[in-house]
């Protein structure tokens, strides 16, 4: 140690004053500062280094996995394919190949499959499946339920549980990719029909011109396609490109996939069990599962596949006239379209991308049919076990209302009984698509019931965005996205976004965008839930207990009609909601022509229905209904709309709000004025106002502050004060003032601003020749004569017209 007084400690002492002592301070900080930097830069060299390696790796490994399945499927195989074992996969067709499925069952009409470029006849096809059915399969097959909706008795579970052990052979395969057909910005106009009403469509296919394929037995068709069709390999290369979710508990699904794509062995035996749920049903969240399932490589080159529109040649035009009235739609072109065909992914890109919870719910998803076309009942039942996870799947349940047709009795039982999943339902006599889907609610187990039109073809990740929101509030009733599946060309087209179900007078249902304030307001995508004031009725899920807490539907609802207006009503009025969800799409043959016959009058039938709807749930808005063109529905000894006081007392009991609260918060810009106009009454040959005083009509000048001036023009067509109204006393032509009676013809006057020469006359609706009100010319009354386009005091005008 040096002391204080050391030579050497003040001389140090010397250097560190002023100056000094500043230039000290720098080098030793410089010396610190080089240090640490030296120290950073070895360490971010060590990690270019080691990121480098490390995408090496993954590049590589991803290069020998992409040339080991490419590899196995030219050599006969496919990716992650389950193979029994003893069966070469030559023979190995499985249960859900449903081209053979089809052949083994419908017999009754010739089918060709196509191999490559190479034809198949069926029977040849056919003949090693049957050969391998055993004793044992054929004594499995799955019995269907009788069911008759006027007998009240439980059915035995027994019944419904099939006993097949069949194991179903699938391929997970994300084909969406594959020729994509839809372009985004064009549209197609499609006639509109009140009976079966379709989205606005867009329409034109990417590069979309007309081109020859292979000549199919027995007929030629034509297809248009948007580019040519790709080699194997390069197929391959676009369909491994797999999304399935990585989650803290991998699915049994999974994990064999990835087993298979890491080890690409020609034959692998590899079990999808049906106890997946238990996996599943953890905590946590995943993307949404692309999957579409098929027993082997689809063949692109077959017709109508991709979603592909399919122009027939001149020679077909009997063939498709003579079977159109089988479904009022191409009949002939869709028995050659593959049950299982490849449809374009139509999501928008952000939904590829959402996470779903793990947990979902369960569904049961219930068809309903009637004499409905056999490839196209196949194809919506296909499309939903194809691609629906299946442990989210509980059961698909096929409700047969009774149908005549032979293909769909016991060769369905056959088809059907071959997959363990469908459970068919069958009602004794005619009963109507209303009271079908409620026999079909009836034995479904599932936490959620999904209802599907039986002529539909389900989208890649269409089912798990309908569950989740019903995972998130029960309440909550999600629709997908409905898109058009061409009737006469079979084409899939994409819809317009932003579109919503809404009704117009007199209970019409329709399709409208969102307004565009609205999307702004609320910053939507395209990819976020529309709220849906009426939903089409045809496609939706709903929580099983929610559904039965609403009432279900109401039973007194005969066949068709009206029945999505009164389940729409019904949930938003009584606390839940309807939505269309986007990231759910679903293609369906939208007819020109309701094709199914009704046991009574069609036009009856639904009136009727509209009527009991309007009834219960518009509350004064009812007179809207009946003034458009229903008037005959207000006499009882015209139509008898049954019994309401269950659904008075239920709407009672969920304490459901008001119509106006309907039209205010959910459905705003709907046009419903309560009358058709209201205000002063002016005469324009006395140049007064119409005055009620004392039980007397009579004229004074016009004064909006005066009440008794005050008339209303109804949807009813009456001419009222209050409850007053006025009505031709004889056909004398004396007026007299009546309690007004929404059924009493006597009471109804027409007067509308129109270019008829009468248009501003009021003219008795109830006497056959043309009287009108007309003004005494001394303003002490009114009487009726017989109408004069130029009488002025034979002219009316009130303040307000709606």
């Amino acid at each position: 140690m040096f002391c204080k007084n050391h030579p050497r400690m003040m001389k140090l002492r010397r250097y560190l004053r002023g100056s000094g002592r500043v230039l000290a301070f720098v080098f030793v900080a410089s010396i610190i500062w080089l240090l640490f930097d030296m120290a950073a830069l070895r360490v971010s060299m060590n990690d270019m280094s080691g990121q480098t390696l490390k995408e090496r790796l993954v590049r590589e490994r991803q290069l020998f996995k992409q040339q080991s399945m490419v590899t196995k499927v030219l050599k006969g195989g496919h990716p992650v394919q389950r193979v029994n074992p003893g069966v070469t996969p030559a023979n190995n067709d499985g249960p859900l190949n449903v081209d053979k499925l089809a052949e083994n069952v419908y017999r009754g009409r010739k089918r060709v499959r196509i191999m490559g470029d190479k034809k198949v006849d069926s029977k040849q096809s056919n003949s090693l499946q049957d050969a391998k059915e055993t004793q044992e399969t054929k004594q499995s097959f799955k019995k269907p339920v009788d069911w008759d909706v006027n007998e009240k008795h439980q059915l035995d579970e027994g019944e419904l549980k099939t006993t097949t052990k069949m194991a179903a052979k699938v391929v997970v395969a994300n084909e969406n990719q594959l020729q994509p057909t839809i372009q985004d910005n064009k549209i197609v106009e499609l006639v509109k029909k009140r009976d079966d009403v379709a989205p606005k469509p867009l329409d034109k296919v990417k590069n979309g011109q007309a081109v020859t394929t292979a000549k199919l037995e027995p007929h030629p068709v034509k297809t248009t396609a948007n580019t040519p069709i790709k080699d194997v390999e390069h197929e391959v290369n676009s369909t491994i490109k797999e999304t399935l979710v990585k989650t803290n508990a991998k699915d049994v699904a999974v994990v064999a996939k990835e087993q298979l794509q890491s080890d690409p062995k020609p034959q692998e035996n590899v079990e999808l069990k049906e106890n997946v749920t238990v996996v599943w049903k953890k905590p946590g969240v995943h993307k949404v599962l692309p999957l579409d399932m098929t027993q082997s490589p689809r063949n692109p080159k077959a017709v109508g596949q991709f979603g592909r529109p399919v122009i027939m040649g001149d020679e077909e035009d009997t063939e498709v006239k003579k079977r159109w009235a089988e479904g009022h739609f191409n009949v002939h072109l869709s028995d050659q379209i593959p049950l299982d065909r490849a449809i374009p992914d139509t999501r928008p890109k952000t939904c590829k991308a959402n996470l779903v919870h793990n947990d979902l719910p369960t569904t049961s998803v219930i068809f309903c049919f009637v004499d409905e076309v056999w490839s196209t009942l196949l194809r919506s039942v296909h499309s939903v076990l194809n691609r629906s996870p299946p442990h989210l799947l509980k059961e698909v349940i096929l409700v047969d209302d009774c149908s005549t047709r032979d293909y769909l009795n016991e060769q369905l039982d056959d088809y059907m009984a071959q997959i363990p999943k469908v459970k068919i339902v069958r009602l004794k006599e005619r009963q109507g698509l209303i009271r079908a889907r409620m026999a079909g609610a009836a034995v479904a187990t599932g936490e959620v019931l999904t209802f599907l039109d039986s002529h539909i073809e389900c989208n890649v990740g269409w089912l798990e965005p309908l569950l989740e929101r019903v995972y998130l509030d029960h309440r909550k009733v999600p629709c997908p996205v409905i898109e058009v599946i061409g009737d006469k060309d079979m084409s899939y087209v994409l819809v317009d976004n932003f579109q919503r179900g809404i009704f117009k007078w007199p209970l019409v249902f329709g399709w409208s965008p969102l307004p565009v304030d609205y999307i702004k307001k609320n910053n939507m995508t395209i990819a976020d839930p529309i709220r849906c004031p009426v939903m089409a009725g045809g496609l939706f899920s709903i929580d099983r207990n929610y559904f039965y807490e609403l009432g279900a539907y109401d039973p007194g609802l005969d066949v068709w009609g009206g029945e999505n207006m009164e389940i729409s009503f019904k949930i938003w009025m009584c606390g839940g909601e309807i939505e269309i969800i986007p990231c759910s799409r679903v293609g369906h043959i939208f007819r020109g022509q309701n094709p199914y016959k009704f046991p009574k009058d069609r036009q009856k039938t639904v009136e009727r229905n509209l009527a009991r709807v309007a009834e219960v749930w518009l509350d004064e808005y009812k007179d809207l209904f009946y003034g458009h063109g229903y008037h005959h529905l207000l006499d009882k000894k015209h139509i008898d709309i049954g019994d309401l006081t269950e659904q008075i007392e239920l709407r009672k009991k969920l304490k459901c709000k008001s119509f106006q609260w309907y039209l205010d918060n959910v459905y705003p810009d709907a046009i419903a004025p309560i009358v058709k106009a209201e205000g002063l009454v002016f005469n324009q040959g006395l140049r007064k106002c119409l005055l009620l005083q004392k039980g007397q009509l009579l004229f004074e000048t016009c004064d909006l502050n005066q009440q008794s001036q005050h008339f209303n023009y109804t949807w009813l067509r009456n001419l009222q004060q209050q409850s007053v109204c006025i009505g031709p006393q004889s056909k004398e032509g004396s007026i007299g003032l009546y309690s007004c009676d929404r059924a009493s013809p006597r009471l109804r006057w027409v007067h509308q601003l129109s270019n008829s020469l009468l248009g501003e006359h009021i003219v008795s609706d109830y006497i056959s020749s043309r009287m009108c009100l007309q003004g005494k010319p001394k303003g002490d009354g009114v009487l009726l004569r017989s109408c004069d386009q130029n009488n002025a005091f034979q002219k009316w005008e009130f303040t307000h017209y709606f």
